[in-house]
């Protein structure tokens, strides 16, 4: 699995929502120049997010972007499921699994495969964007 840089961006936009998010509706120029991302780029990271629920826009002179929700109740997973389509290890367990498989039932890497789409679906799914906003993921040394 390879994450791409759209993405990385997303949870970068999420959590840069979640640390301003007492500040209402954010300009989406302003997450961009904070995040160093480009405009054309981070609309259409942001297309996503909002199409998917996961934020609220206002148009206008206050307009600009919000979390739909507490940055709590919304995982990294959720958002790179969304922006990636696949967090699956490998290509044969991509959408619905490997039903169109062949060699299913005499693939021997079948369960390793498994085992680990399911370790990275539950690591992914317990780490909210308000735990990596407030620093509580912490990199191994």
């Amino acid at each position: 699995m390879m994450v791409s840089t759209k993405g990385r961006y997303a949870l970068r936009v999420m959590i840069d929502l979640a640390e301003h998010q007492k500040e209402g509706f954010i300009s989406l120029r302003d997450v961009a120049e904070r995040q160093e991302i480009s405009m054309k780029y981070m609309e259409a990271i942001v297309a996503v997010l909002n199409r998917a629920g996961l934020l609220e826009s206002r148009r206008g002179k206050t307009g600009g972007y919000r979390l739909s929700r507490d940055p709590s109740e919304i995982t990294a997973g959720e958002v790179l499921r969304l922006t990636e389509g696949s967090l699956a290890p490998v290509a044969c367990m991509e959408k619905g699994g490997c039903s169109e498989c062949a060699r299913a039932s005499c693939c021997q890497t079948l369960p390793m495969w498994q085992q680990l789409d399911a370790l990275i679906e539950a690591y992914l799914s317990k780490i909210s964007i308000m735990d990596l906003a407030e620093g509580k993921v912490k990199a191994i040394s």
